[in-house]
């Protein structure tokens, strides 16, 4: 008994002094919460860059407007197919939103493989692949012959001026095809399909992943206003108020914004946090120098981040004796599915023992303990960092609502954040300490980005038919050109006419002589008094006017209101109503005796 207290002991303590070893040896990678309010007030301030129209260019965080104005308010009905694109595979789905009781969504999906010659070949290849495996879905489903509404997710940086365009304005993650860059991929894909001539399909919106994350949570739950992914690669989206989106005409409403967040950083701003991992995750990247962000949080390199950080442990005789070998020395050996297992409470050290030898470097019971640990260095700082990010939308989606306290829901989805056993619960406690005035809800997108491009599409489907309805309802009061000509016309006549002694009588526009017979010239000096009568205030003023060299107009006014029963009593009852008005003017002015030549507004035929 006592020998089993003692060995347990011993692995306490054991445990202890590794945790505390790389602890030591990782600093830069731990950060306190002031750290943590730091880049969060750094990331508000790219924010609001990336928002502003001088500012925009030069900005990091693009904030791209993505025309997507409301998420699903539960009317939406219809067929619709929705294309998914950006990550590992390429999925399609048909998605049939019906009403019968309630609103019920059912989605039938397949999976294509996308291959590493595709994606890195030519933009015409990628795009013929794409329209090839769309054609083999609908002749799955029956329904080649019929001209359904599609959404495209689409998950790369991509300008847009409207809800189906997007300017690809680079690759990210491991896509890297030609000819692409700066082209619309609405258009590519419509030539695509059209070169096929089999099938016809209508693009109706173009939407990143992460819109697609917030609008499939946002069918469940109507308070979701920001979607995020955290999987091979990290982003965000939000509703902003349109009034602060310089890029897009309009103040009225609010449209939902594109952040791009993993290009954080790409201008220098987080070299402070960065390490010397970090710059050699982005020497051995396909694009060096851009998404800087994403490198250090997302499912893409956090496996290489541990890998490099254990070579050069084992250089230091830190870990496996110093034993380095060609597996631990081979990139992307150690994945971030390996760093989600070997972070298990249960079965964490076992896994870690398993992947290690694997390696080759025989590890001691000592090694998995540090491994473990470096692992869970590497993730917490992932969410660390997310939860600082996700922390300057919720203070901003807070201050543009005036609230004290913000009450709102959070989409998510994405591989690292479902996959990794301790993710969600580290970054949930983080953003709670960060942005304790919030009530946040996390909502899992259960079905991915695929039936948000579907609901988006709904939702555009039934912005369009209420445009449609209303544009139907307000035909009437539009006049064309020739129309206008015609009243112009007319008014011609009428003024004529009421001009006239003979047709005056009959005429409508009754054309009433003012015996006002100039315009002032210039010479006009004096002080006056003026009334003005005809809306739901009589005001009384002193105008003096002063002629020469420098002339001068001063007033002094003041406002009286005419009460109800005077304006519908007598006229006698209203004008002296009137006088009495014009004598406590008077007075106030200190002018009780003075006469004065009087104008009188008085605005009735």
């Amino acid at each position: 008994m006592i020998a089993a207290q003692l060995l347990a002991y011993y692995f306490t303590e054991l445990k202890d002094d590794q945790v505390k070893k790389i602890d030591k040896y990782l600093y830069s990678m731990r950060f306190s919460d002031e750290t943590l309010l730091d880049i969060m007030g750094r990331f508000r301030r790219e924010l609001e860059n990336g928002l502003g129209r001088d500012t925009n260019p030069t900005a990091t965080v693009k904030m791209l407007p993505t025309f997507v104005r409301s998420i699903p308010d539960g009317s939406e009905k219809g067929d619709f197919i929705a294309l998914d694109l950006g990550g590992s595979n390429f999925r399609i789905l048909r998605v049939k939103v019906s009403h019968e009781k309630k609103q019920t969504v059912q989605m039938e999906s397949q999976i294509y493989d996308t291959p590493e010659d595709i994606i890195h070949g030519s933009g015409t290849r990628l795009f013929d692949h794409v329209a090839e495996c769309l054609g083999d879905f609908m002749e799955k489903q029956k329904i080649k012959d019929k001209k359904l509404p599609v959404g495209f997710t689409f998950s790369f940086p991509c300008a847009q001026s409207k809800l189906d365009e997007g300017i690809l304005l680079t690759w990210t993650k491991r896509f890297k095809a030609s000819g692409v860059e700066g082209m619309d991929v609405v258009k590519l894909l419509n030539k695509a399909i059209k070169k096929r001539g089999d099938y016809d399909a209508d693009i109706m919106a173009v939407v990143n992943d992460t819109v697609g994350t917030m609008m499939t949570c946002g069918f469940d739950d109507q308070r979701c206003e920001v979607g995020i992914i955290i999987g091979t690669g990290t982003n965000a989206c939000y509703m902003e108020e349109l009034r602060h989106i310089d890029l897009v005409e309009g103040d009225e409403g609010r449209m939902c914004i594109n952040t791009e967040w993993g290009a954080f950083g790409d201008d220098g701003l987080l070299e402070d946090i960065r390490t010397e991992f970090d710059r050699e995750i982005d020497r051995g990247s396909l694009n060096p120098g851009k998404q800087l962000f994403e490198k250090m949080v997302s499912g893409m390199y956090m496996g290489e981040l541990v890998r490099l950080i254990l070579v050069k442990m084992a250089k230091e005789g830190l870990l496996f004796e110093g034993r380095i070998t060609p597996e631990l020395l081979t990139k992307g050996k150690f994945e971030t599915k390996h760093l989600s297992a070997i972070e298990k409470s249960k079965e964490g050290l076992t896994k870690a023992k398993e992947i290690l030898t694997r390696l080759g470097v025989e590890p001691s019971h000592e090694d998995c303990i540090a491994v473990q640990h470096v692992c869970a260095i590497v993730s917490f700082r992932s969410a660390n960092l997310i939860a600082a990010t996700l922390g300057g939308i919720l203070t901003r989606l807070r201050d543009n609502k005036g609230v004290p306290r913000l009450r709102t829901t959070v989409g998510i989805d994405g591989s690292l954040y479902k996959m990794h056993p301790q993710y969600s619960r580290r970054l949930h406690k983080t953003v709670r300490r960060l942005v304790p005035d919030s009530d946040v809800r996390f909502l899992l997108s259960e079905s991915g980005s695929g039936k948000g491009a579907a609901m988006v599409t709904a939702v555009a489907y039934r912005l369009a038919d209420q445009a449609r309805q209303i544009k139907e309802t307000l035909d009437e009061f539009r006049l064309t050109h020739a129309q206008l000509l015609e009243v112009k016309k007319r008014m011609r006549t009428e003024i004529q006419n009421g001009l006239g002694k003979k047709t005056h009588e009959t005429a409508t526009v009754k054309m009433l002589p003012t015996f006002v017979r100039s315009t002032p010239d210039g010479s006009e000096n004096g002080d006056f008094l003026a009334l003005d009568l005809g809306g739901t205030n009589f005001r009384v003023l002193l105008v003096k006017i002063r002629s020469g060299k420098r002339r001068t107009v001063e007033m002094h006014n003041k406002i009286y209101a005419i009460p109800i029963e005077v304006m519908q009593g007598t006229g006698e009852e209203l004008f002296d109503h009137i006088v009495h008005c014009i004598s406590d003017f008077l007075d106030y002015m200190g002018m009780k005796n003075a006469r004065l030549p009087l104008g009188f507004t008085f605005s009735f035929p």
